[in-house]
């Protein structure tokens, strides 16, 4: 019989809310673990007196409840497992929050956009385990406690941890096969949070700066010219880094484009154009600059860019 674990899951966005229902719904009837949700505010409230919904073609029963629902990371006790979906900006804050809370076997595996996601957290939490992952979900919040879930199911990619690989973290896999999560576990996952990057930065930066859409990135001729700027520049940080690219990623990265509905906006695009004070601005291209400085590559295409999203 395995020790029961406690699982936490920080941030019930489309992300978190769609992992962390799976996660809960599951344990609600083998009680396996325990699992605790942490959320702010009106979020809160709402899964502490109703549970956390998900609206979805995968569950016809929708509401799940956690054992524990959290306001603050700072009352989590020994988590052997924390599942970290927070907006990238609130990242730093929210590691500095754990680093107090975990214990040295604690487990960290983040489900975020971004390719210094990883590197990000080992700066704050340099010892313990976590596990490069990349995530693939068409979910958002609908209100509140009320995460809705459309198209195919939500894909989970993820590895061992690069500086560590020999913990053990089979009670993970076996965790999100019992769950019923779509998940690849792999030797490496770089290669496909990268892939994921060039695509979402590329196609992020440019219709922020133009405020169009996905489908205008891939047919207007300038707008085109732009995004294979961004990827050539990102593809020479990925080489440098030893991270394996298909040869043809940029083909590829439009071919993947093509199949979403031309008018499709990017979270970035939304954000820039709706002034929100935070944005993905920096997830995407402040870590390609930051990577360029570090490793020696020039991004002047980049750097451009980032200055003209800067200035609307």
């Amino acid at each position: 019989m395995m020790n029961k674990k406690h699982i936490a899951i920080i941030g019930l966005g489309g992300v978190g809310g769609y992992f962390g229902f799976k996660i809960s719904q599951f344990n609600e009837t083998n009680n396996l673990h325990d699992i605790s949700f942490v959320a702010r505010g009106k979020t809160y409230e709402t899964i502490k007196t109703n549970g956390l919904t998900l609206l979805s073609p995968e569950h016809s029963n929708n509401t799940t409840k956690p054992n524990t629902v959290y306001s603050n990371i700072k009352e989590l006790k020994n988590p052997d497992l924390v599942i970290i979906c927070v907006k990238e900006y609130d990242l730093e804050n929210v590691c500095l929050q754990l680093s107090e809370v975990i214990t040295n076997t604690t487990v960290l595996l983040p489900m975020m956009n971004g390719a210094d996601i990883y590197d990000r957290i080992r700066k704050i939490i340099p010892s313990n385990t976590i596990l490069p992952s990349c995530v693939y979900v068409a979910s958002h919040i609908k209100e509140k406690g009320i995460i809705e879930h459309k198209g195919k199911a939500g894909k989970l990619i993820f590895s061992k941890d690069p500086q560590n690989s020999t913990s053990q973290i089979d009670w993970i896999v076996d965790l999100m096969k019992n769950s019923k999560v779509d998940f690849d576990f792999k030797e490496n996952a770089l290669t496909d949070i990268w892939t994921k990057f060039i695509f979402i930065a590329s196609f992020g930066l440019v219709t922020a700066k133009h405020n169009s859409s996905i489908g205008r990135v891939c047919a207007d001729e300038l707008q085109k010219e732009e995004a294979i700027k961004i990827m050539d520049e990102i593809k020479s940080i990925a080489d440098q880094k030893d991270i394996a690219l298909e040869d043809n990623i940029i083909q590829n990265t439009f071919e993947k484009a093509a199949t979403f509905p031309p008018e499709t906006p990017t979270s970035l695009q939304l954000d820039i154009h709706s002034n929100k004070n935070n944005n993905e601005l920096e997830l995407f291209a402040g870590a390609i600059i930051k990577y360029g400085e570090d490793l020696n590559i020039k991004t002047p295409f980049t750097r451009k860019i980032y200055h003209e999203i800067k200035a609307l």
